[in-house]
C-alpha cells in the first residue's frame, strides 16, 4: 500500500512549541486553566501526546523512507536541523505530558483536603 510522503512542516512544529509554552506558562502563573483539575490535566496529557506524535512521525518517516527517497533535495545540515527540531518537539511534548499528569495527580489531594477540612 502506497502512502504519500508528508512534506516537512517546520511552521507547525514551532506553533506546537508555542502552544506548549502557553499551556505551561498559564499553569505556572495561574496554577489552573479551568475550575476542574481533571479537565486541565486531561487537556495537557492529550496535547502532549499530540505534540510527541508529530515529532515521532516525522522521525519515523525520515528513518523508514529516507533511504528509499534518497533525500537528494536536502543537505546534511538541513537534515540535522530537522532531526534536532523533531527531538526538541518530543522533549517539549514530554514536558507537557508531565505537567498534565501533575494536574491529574493533584485531584486526589484536592479531594482529601475537601473531605477533611481543618478545624
Amino acid at each position: 500500500m502506497f502512502q504519500p510522503r508528508r512534506k516537512r512542516n517546520a511552521g507547525l512544529l514551532w506553533t506546537l512549541i508555542a502552544l506548549a509554552a502557553l499551556y505551561e506558562g498559564l499553569l505556572a502563573f495561574r496554577h489552573r486553566l479551568t475550575d476542574s483539575l481533571v479537565l486541565d490535566g486531561s487537556f495537557g496529557v492529550l496535547l502532549g501526546l499530540y505534540i510527541c506524535s508529530r515529532g515521532a512521525a516525522n522521525l519515523l518517516d525520515m528513518i523508514l523512507y529516507g533511504r528509499l527517497l534518497q533525500l537528494q533535495w536536502t543537505s546534511k545540515r538541513a537534515q540535522a536541523w530537522w532531526v534536532a527540531l523533531n527531538a526538541l518537539i518530543i522533549v517539549v511534548g514530554w514536558s507537557v505530558i508531565a505537567a498534565g499528569a501533575t494536574q491529574l495527580a493533584r485531584v486526589p489531594a484536592q479531594n482529601a483536603i475537601q473531605m477533611f477540612p481543618r478545624r
